[in-house]
């Protein structure tokens, strides 16, 4: 039961930013791409600060329990997952970053600089 409490709202957002494509307001497929790559940017960005900051409290209890050895391993435990998830939020940021320059979508938003290309 809980499962679909999760999904209905969760289907519910999909539909409603999808709405202004079905009703043919004035909107293109760029912008929809552009907002799907800066919620995407959004999100792995949230998730590389909490990635750090349980590596930062992994390093904080390792340090604290000097002679504890189950909380040592506790933290160690905190430590390599905190490491786990800036590698996988690295390489979530990575295939973002190939997907979009594969797909050529349009950088706005608070999110994106422009910097300039060399003309060849």
């Amino acid at each position: 039961m809980r499962k679909r409490t999760f999904i209905y709202p969760a289907f519910l957002a999909g539909v409603a930013s999808v709405l202004p494509f079905v009703a043919f307001a004035q909107s293109t497929i760029d912008s929809l791409l552009t907002r799907v790559r800066t919620t995407a940017t959004f999100i792995i960005g949230l998730l590389f600060i909490v990635a750090t900051l349980v590596f930062l409290w992994g390093i904080v209890q390792f340090i604290a329990s000097a002679g504890d050895e189950a909380k040592r391993k506790t933290s160690k435990g905190l430590m390599t997952w905190g490491i786990i998830g800036l590698a996988v939020m690295a390489a979530a940021w990575g295939i973002t970053q190939v997907l979009v320059d594969y797909f050529l979508v349009p950088a706005e938003g608070p999110f994106f600089r422009r910097y300039p290309t060399p003309r060849l």
